[in-house]
């Protein structure tokens, strides 16, 4: 039983002898084409983006602006975000990060003036604009900048 067991048709390719001779159904030029670069040896060493000597497209388009490698990423976070923060809470970045108000990616957080702040809560941020502290001490909190 085992014996007549064979795989289905068309389930096993037959590996590619290039270089072979004209016996291996890959003729002289082994399925490379006549003349060229991709016919010569060196031809498989040249990258994907080049484009044989012409001008490449990532230097024929026009570049635009800058990207500032030193950067330091910051969070922002508007007043009115901590509405769902209870009378009295202190707020610092984890906690804003466990629920989802910040990324928790960036090392610094600031704080902006839009919206109503909640009635006493105390907020521990990197930054804070002027606004933002207004309100919040307006509405009976407290804004402290951590370093």
């Amino acid at each position: 039983m085992l014996d007549r067991l064979s795989p289905r048709p068309g389930a096993q390719k037959k590996r590619k002898r290039v270089g072979r001779g004209p016996g291996s159904g890959w003729n002289k030029t082994s399925g490379r084409g006549e003349k060229g670069q991709g016919h010569r040896s060196a031809g498989r060493a040249t990258p994907m983006h080049f484009e044989g000597g012409q001008m490449p497209l990532a230097r024929r388009i026009p570049k635009r602006g800058f990207f500032n490698i030193h950067r330091k990423p910051v969070e922002t976070l508007n007043v009115r975000d901590l509405d769902r923060f209870e009378s009295g809470a202190t707020v610092d970045p984890e906690t804003l990060a466990a629920c989802g108000l910040i990324r928790g990616r960036a090392g610094k957080v600031k704080l902006l003036g839009d919206g109503e702040a909640p009635k006493g809560v105390t907020v521990k941020v990197h930054r804070a604009s002027a606004s933002a502290v207004s309100k919040i001490e307006a509405a009976g909190g407290k804004v402290e900048i951590i370093t």
